[in-house]
């Protein structure tokens, strides 16, 4: 009865994939060359976020191992920073091209909250007009959703608020 169970056991180990097994928040992931990328900061059903000391790094959980060391990624620490830095860089480009005087902004959930009426990127200020009135964004404060719109990181409540003389802060919400 235990050779069965053993066997059964090998069977389900066979098909499982070797992220599911055992991941834990805190655990070191290894490179590719042997040596500590970073450790889990998150994980979901699709992904699992390492904490490279620079980057909070969103890797597929296909893409996890067992390897040498124990968990591992095919890729070293410098290159999973190195692309996490292309990555940002794209977009950022991809939302400063959107940050123009006329673009329709959405709020963090994705409703309409106003218009871009002015854009000045080299001092990092942008003006969104809103149904509360014009307020002063940081291009930190936006993003560009999978879509392909600009979002600003607040809520509508939030947007309110502020311009209520209330501080917003960065969040989900409506």
């Amino acid at each position: 009865m235990n050779t069965l169970r053993l066997v059964l056991l090998a069977g389900a180990l066979a098909v499982t994939p070797v992220a599911a097994l055992a991941q834990d928040i805190g655990t070191t992931i290894y490179g590719s060359d042997g040596k500590p990328v970073g450790t889990v900061v998150e994980i979901n059903p699709q992904v699992v976020v390492i904490d490279t000391g620079r980057h909070k790094a969103p890797v597929p959980v296909s893409m996890i191992y067992e390897g040498r060391n124990g968990k591992s990624v095919n890729a070293s620490r410098a290159l999973v920073d190195k692309m996490m830095e292309e990555r940002i860089a794209q977009a950022n480009a991809e939302r400063d091209a959107k940050l123009v005087p006329g673009a329709a902004v959405v709020s963090a959930a994705g409703r309409a909250v106003g218009t871009i009426s002015a854009a000045d990127l080299a001092r990092d200020a942008i003006i969104l007009d809103s149904a509360q009135g014009p307020l002063r964004f940081k291009k930190e404060h936006f993003a560009v959703t999978t879509q392909g719109q600009l979002m600003v990181l607040y809520s509508r409540e939030q947007i309110a608020t502020a311009a209520n003389g209330g501080s917003a802060a960065t969040g989900a919400g409506s």
